[in-house]
């Protein structure tokens, strides 16, 4: 019989789903797919979610990137915002989910950006449809 405790960290580890019917229903604010840059192929879908008042940048199951030092998740409007910076690629495939903090407005943002920050280099993009 599972504990609390084993459902808990279920439900730390696990991605947010980005389009499940009900998460999707009420809490997908914008998604877009993946476009490379700088010779590198990142491809799949990215989304901006909020779930329980929390907002979170969103890769789905079928995000690819080909890898490369560095990578970081972060925003942008028309372009790359170093403010927006989530922290580092945790997989270079699959769904995973980067908790936006509060101090940014991810509706001011247009783009989900993998970043080389080490060659201060674009390595995908995604474009934001709302």
């Amino acid at each position: 019989m599972p504990t609390r405790r084993i459902f808990l960290h279920g439900l730390v580890a696990a991605p947010l789903p980005l389009f499940s019917g009900a998460l999707k229903a009420r809490a997908q604010a914008a998604s877009g797919r993946f476009t490379g840059a700088s010779g590198h192929a990142t491809t799949g879908t990215g989304g901006i979610v909020a779930q329980d008042g929390v907002n979170y940048v969103s890769l789905a199951e079928d995000f690819r990137f080909d890898g490369a030092p560095d990578p970081k998740v972060a925003l942008g409007r028309n372009g790359y915002d170093p403010a927006t910076l989530l922290g580092p690629l945790k997989s270079d495939t699959g769904a995973q989910s980067y908790r936006i903090p509060d101090s940014i407005d991810p509706a001011a943002y247009n783009e989900i950006w993998i970043w080389c920050e080490q060659f201060n280099v674009p390595l995908g993009s995604a474009k934001l449809n709302r």
